[in-house]
């Protein structure tokens, strides 16, 4: 279950599903029953993300599927069918994002990581990962309740999300975050972008916040901050690869276990309207033989 499940199963289809009937589902994984792709043989073991799978094309919450060879990926060895759909969209675009932070020099001892609606999919297995590789993670979360949980997947400071839910007048602010992945946007990336450290980067995954950014030009000119977009939907299959092959690596098993809640098909009418209102905790498995 992802946000654009979400959407796709409102009313509306989120404006993402253009014809009916449809079947959502932005993820799958599971057993290859034949294939006319070299690449896969009956028996293979595979995941799918993006590629609007669920949206334009038929997606995972059926028994079977039909898509194009090119859209797999085979899973990583260590990784179950089930393991791979808790870590989902969600946990491959945090692990796309940690990845593009270390390309532009992110590395442990830099100082505090800011994960953004840390509770989230996302940011659940963000923090998982860089505090797994040994990063001080910041989690900001308007959940209370969720200040456990978080800590129990790393996280060594909680950031109630008032502290970062308005713009401020001054541009820059106190250099404070050595990295940041933020699912939020908005108001909250604006203020972020001026706290954010001398050549640090922020890779930006998503706007539950809000799509418009009230920010300025000052912090790239003046600290040059760098500005990551992070598209988890067409990445070219070489990404996808080395993604899957640090998500098994990097990604500890009892932290994503954690972060599981098993469900059944009947009930995604509620999930979806639950993720749309930042409701869902951490990552949900659809069982779709339930």
């Amino acid at each position: 279950m992802n946000y654009k499940d979400g959407l796709c199963l409102s009313s509306s289809g989120g404006g993402l599903v253009r014809t009916y009937p449809h079947v959502p589902g932005i993820d799958f994984a599971g057993t290859v029953a034949a294939s006319d792709n070299p690449r896969f043989k009956t028996g293979d073991k595979v995941v799918l993300t993006g590629w609007r799978v669920g949206e334009t094309h038929w997606g995972g919450y059926a028994e079977k599927a039909r898509v194009k060879g090119d859209w797999l990926v085979l899973l990583p060895k260590g990784l179950t069918t089930r393991e791979a759909m808790a870590v989902g969209t969600a946990g491959f675009t945090a692990m796309l994002a940690v990845m593009a932070l270390e390309d532009h020099g992110l590395k442990p001892g830099s100082g505090p990581v800011l994960v953004t609606g840390a509770a989230g999919g996302v940011g659940s297995v963000a923090t998982a990962i860089l505090a797994h590789l040994g990063h001080e993670v910041a989690a900001v979360t308007g959940r209370p309740e969720t200040a456990d949980y978080l800590k129990s997947l790393g996280a060594t400071r909680i950031v109630p999300r008032e502290e970062l839910a308005e713009t401020v007048k001054r541009p820059l602010e106190t250099e404070t975050w050595a990295g940041c992945v933020d699912s939020v946007g908005g108001a909250m990336l604006a203020r972020v972008l001026g706290q954010m450290k001398y050549g640090a980067s922020v890779a930006a995954v998503g706007l539950a916040g809000g799509a418009a950014l009230p920010a300025t030009v000052v912090p790239f000119l003046l600290r040059g901050v760098n500005l990551l977009g992070i598209d988890s939907v067409m990445q070219p299959s070489e990404n996808r690869v080395k993604a899957w092959a640090r998500i098994a690596k990097d990604l500890p098993k009892d932290k994503l276990a954690a972060m599981i809640t098993s469900a059944k098909l009947a009930d995604l009418p509620r999930l979806g309207a639950e993720i749309l209102k930042g409701q869902v905790k951490g990552r949900v498995v659809v069982d779709v033989r339930a």
